[in-house]
């Protein structure tokens, strides 16, 4: 069984020649590059991080020249990812400072926040859009090949990493620095946190959306903005008095 699912459901285990795969081919490209420092560009990573909060269809338009240069959807440079686990370690020592972590319960939060909030739910995110995608959204009518008609798994990550970030912004770094007004009690505070909330996974969202509708074999890729309209009308009741970032807090930080 493969670690992880590379290509659509239809070929788990063998590539183009049908020839099995090694391990280490199973891991995505992305993983197994992690150690070379050295072959990484920052710079590209800068310029797509900083584009996903100001203009993310362009991070996209790069997709199809990724594609034709190097035969894949996926990214293969595993910069972007050291530069997340920066972010969310400088974060994860912000919050220790404001709720009085030791140095040890800081290191935790930090690896908390990166295996756990990241990678975790990244895994597992990126695991249903694979699934789901290659099941509902690729066009029936497609005559390509099926590396290019489905939807790699590595792929399904990057669209995850690429919709956390703003999330990371809004509710790791906004959060933090508005953290003394959002626990206030009363109802504008209330709103502040909420409407936080709802900022942080609508993003998170619209960028999933904006991932796989790049992929020109996909159709109906609007549905996947559906979950849009229940986050809308929760936040919308949460507003006659449940307090979502103090219930968040109080469980993340068990206080």
């Amino acid at each position: 069984m493969p670690i992880l699912p590379l290509t659509s459901p239809s070929y788990p285990n063998h590539n183009l020649s049908g020839t099995p795969m090694s391990v280490s081919n199973r891991v995505p490209l992305i993983f197994r590059r992690l150690h070379r420092f050295q072959q990484m560009d920052f710079e590209l990573a800068f310029w797509q991080l900083s584009y996903l909060c100001l203009a993310p269809k362009r991070v996209y338009r790069n997709v199809y020249y990724h594609k034709q240069t190097k035969n894949t959807w996926a990214r293969d440079d595993p910069a972007i990812l050291i530069l997340l686990f920066a972010s969310l370690f400088v974060s994860a020592v912000a919050w220790s400072i404001v709720y009085s972590y030791s140095p040890l319960q800081a290191v935790r939060l930090a690896f908390v926040m990166v295996l756990r909030d990241y990678l975790l739910i990244g895994v597992l995110s990126a695991t249903l859009l694979w699934f789901f995608a290659n099941r509902v959204l690729v066009s029936p009518s497609s005559h390509s090949s099926p590396t290019d008609s489905s939807v790699e798994w590595a792929y399904a990550f990057d669209v995850h990493t690429n919709a956390f970030f703003p999330l990371y912004l809004t509710l790791y770094l906004a959060q933090l620095f508005l953290l003394p007004v959002v626990l206030k009690d009363n109802w504008v505070c209330l709103l502040l946190g909420n409407t936080l909330y709802l900022a942080g996974f609508a993003q998170y969202i619209y960028g999933v959306y904006l991932g796989l509708s790049a992929l020109p074999f996909l159709i109906r890729s609007e549905i996947l903005l559906a979950p849009l309209l229940p986050l809308f009308a929760s936040y919308v009741v949460s507003l006659l008095g449940f307090h979502v970032a103090k219930h968040v807090l109080s469980v993340y930080f068990g206080s």
